[in-house]
């Protein structure tokens, strides 16, 4: 019987500071390292995006595993 190699998700996000709280927008999920970088790209020109063009966090994922697997505590902003 052959392993299955797990399968990859990139997730792509930017994050930035707004009147002393963190924002950030979940862009989106995708199934390639390069389509994410080209979401960035076409991104990094619009609105919002083009004052903060390197506050993009790109992420790969396995799936059907835990990436959080302790507790947390809040911080109110």
């Amino acid at each position: 019987m052959t392993e299955q190699k797990p399968m990859t998700v990139h997730v792509l996000q930017h994050s930035h500071e707004l009147d002393g709280c963190d924002e950030t927008k979940l862009i989106g999920v995708y199934s390639s390292r390069a389509s994410a970088e080209d979401a960035q790209q076409r991104l990094r020109l619009q609105p919002g995006f083009s004052d903060h063009p390197d506050d993009f966090a790109l992420d790969a994922y396995e799936l059907d595993i835990d990436h959080w697997m302790e507790g947390f505590v809040s911080d109110r902003c």
